[in-house]
């Protein structure tokens, strides 16, 4: 089970907007974050030992590494070549022979063979993919007859972190092209429902739940905002567009608000935050 991947290095300038977005940054400073709730995640998922698990969108493995620790055998893909690279060195740190990382697109997974997989996950991943449909064709395209696909999903106008910090962001960022679906639509049930039913799937194999997933960084709110400045694709492009604007200090002036706001960690130098997504999962015949 392989992904096509690119020989081309990091530093080379690419055409797709969606690679160029997430290598921008570095996603990894924001991922450390993640991985307690990572982790819980996967507990909840019924990840096991034998199991085949595809996880798209996955960033350095804050999913990955975990179902891979409970004994499944993973493939991580993603659209960044860097963050496949940090996926790999933590796989190979932690002597995990049973998971890899490729490059690869979420719409369209060349090399991968039609039911491959027992589970199909992608946690705040597959969201951002282009061409919503062929994501949803592609996952249930390669998920194995009684395997099970699971989502996690931003929802739109949800008053919680990484929602708000992508609607604050989009004030301040020009207008999207022509034909551009916000991945925020997979934070809808009716969107979700259409997606997967277009791609075979009975409504009553589809199954949609919020839950909390929390951040904690080790670090003050205004610090955590600095983060996300320096290392997160659609935040910087926020402040890159700010800039030009003479805004930028009203951009980070209300990400610092929000983040004071919701953090619930009572201690100082440390921020605990949590935030609600949407809990996909659909079971396929």
């Amino acid at each position: 089970m392989t992904v096509q991947t690119t020989s081309a290095s990091s530093s080379t300038p690419v055409a797709n907007p969606n690679q160029a977005l997430w290598e921008k940054g570095d996603f990894t400073r924001i991922a450390a974050a993640m991985r307690e709730s990572g982790e819980a995640l996967v507990k909840s998922l019924g990840i096991t030992s034998g199991h085949q698990v595809l996880d798209l969108g996955c960033g350095d493995g804050t999913t990955a590494i975990p179902a891979a620790l409970a004994g499944a055998t993973v493939l991580g893909v993603d659209i960044s070549r860097n963050l496949v690279a940090a996926g790999n060195k933590r796989a190979q740190e932690q002597g995990l022979a049973n998971c890899s990382f490729q490059q690869g697109d979420a719409s369209k997974l060349a090399g991968i063979a039609d039911k491959s997989f027992d589970r199909v996950v992608s946690i705040f991943g597959a969201m951002f993919a282009p061409r919503p449909l062929d994501v949803a064709k592609e996952m249930v395209r390669v998920t194995k007859p009684g395997g099970r696909i699971a989502m996690g999903n931003w929802i739109p106008g949800d008053p919680t972190l990484v929602a708000q910090i992508l609607k604050i962001s989009s004030s301040y960022s020009p207008p999207p092209p022509e034909g551009f679906v916000s991945p925020m639509t997979w934070g809808v049930e009716g969107n979700v429902i259409e997606r997967f039913g277009a791609a075979g799937v009975p409504a009553d194999k589809i199954k949609c739940a919020r839950q909390t997933y929390t951040f904690n960084f080790n670090g003050t709110p205004s610090e955590f905002v600095d983060a996300f400045r320096r290392y997160y694709g659609p935040t910087m492009n926020a402040f890159d567009a700010a800039e030009k604007e003479g805004r930028s200090e009203s951009l980070r002036a209300e990400l610092e608000e929000l983040f004071k706001a919701q953090n619930r960690s009572g201690r100082d130098n440390f921020t605990s935050i949590p935030a609600t997504f949407l809990l996909v999962t659909v079971d396929v015949g």
